[in-house]
């Protein structure tokens, strides 16, 4: 299979440590350039540093997203319609109508795409979820706790800070209790995004589930996990930070260019869960 072709948009510090270094290092993958706000950040990536997205976009087949969501939504839909594949962050955007504006692009152009929902493309993920579709689930719960929104840390952006972490980390733990107990189809919410934010979560056949998000506690913080529970075994997920899932991103993505045929975790897929986000956020009063 012919590596495809993928410009960078965005070379902050998740570009330069997870989507660089995957560009980089795939052999399903050629690292064709990098547009980024600040060009000097962009210019030990690795690649071309392109002057205007424009330029970027004719010098591949494919762009890689990692810019805040509300850029995200903006470019993709330019790239979607200059014919370009995407490779999504997530959330896909800022807001519910410029989620379903780039949705439409990808589906009205016919392009490939595909959402870097990172927890999805491990091992350890996919053998939980495997687990969780032979056990007749019906319940489970989620927790997400980090102190990203405390100051100084590095993920500590801008639309992080104004937003919380429903918006931020709500898509990785909504997509997994999805994956794991059927499609949801109602939330519940109470809390604050920039506090503490809880989930209630209904799901097709009639699994219910709890979320718990906050990127805003001090001290010894527990890892992330997911659990869920059947009428015959139960389920019990702790991501130990080693089973790197970059390496199967740049596969699949590579194949859905070369293949067709769609990929399930797509700008449609993004665009779901950013009503269910959506949904929580309104009842939460938050714009």
């Amino acid at each position: 299979m012919e590596p495809v072709s993928v410009g960078l948009v965005g070379a902050g510090p998740w570009a330069a440590r997870a989507h660089a270094p995957m560009l980089v290092n795939s052999p399903h993958l050629r690292f064709a350039g990098v547009w980024a706000r600040r060009p000097e950040a962009a210019a030990g990536l690795g690649a071309p540093v392109f002057e205007r997205v424009e330029e970027l976009f004719d010098a591949c087949e494919a762009v890689a997203f990692c810019v805040p969501p509300g850029v995200q939504a903006e470019l993709g839909v330019r790239a979607a319609r200059a014919g370009k594949a995407l490779l999504l962050e997530k959330p896909l955007a800022d807001s519910l109508e410029n989620a379903r504006r780039l949705a439409d692009a990808v589906r009205e152009a016919g392009v490939a795409s595909q959402m870097v929902l990172t927890m999805r493309y491990t091992k350890q993920v996919r053998a939980f979820l495997a687990r969780c579709a032979d056990i007749e689930a019906f319940g489970g719960h989620a927790a997400n706790i980090s102190d990203v929104l405390l100051g100084g840390h590095p993920f500590g952006t801008p639309w992080r800070l104004e937003r919380g972490a429903l918006l931020d980390v709500g898509p990785h733990v909504v997509d997994l209790l999805d994956a794991a107990l059927g499609r949801v189809t109602g939330v519940r919410a109470h809390g604050d995004p920039l506090g503490w934010t809880g989930l209630l979560l209904d799901h097709e056949g009639g699994a219910a589930s709890e979320a718990s998000l906050c990127m805003a506690a001090a001290g010894d913080l527990p890892p992330a996990s997911v659990a869920v529970y059947g009428r015959t075994g139960s389920a019990t997920l702790l991501p130990d930070g080693d089973d790197d899932p970059f390496e199967t991103i740049a596969e699949e993505f590579a194949r859905t260019v070369r293949q067709g045929g769609g990929h399930p975790l797509d700008a449609a897929h993004g665009l779901r869960l950013q009503q269910i986000i959506a949904e929580a956020e309104a009842q939460l009063g938050t714009p």
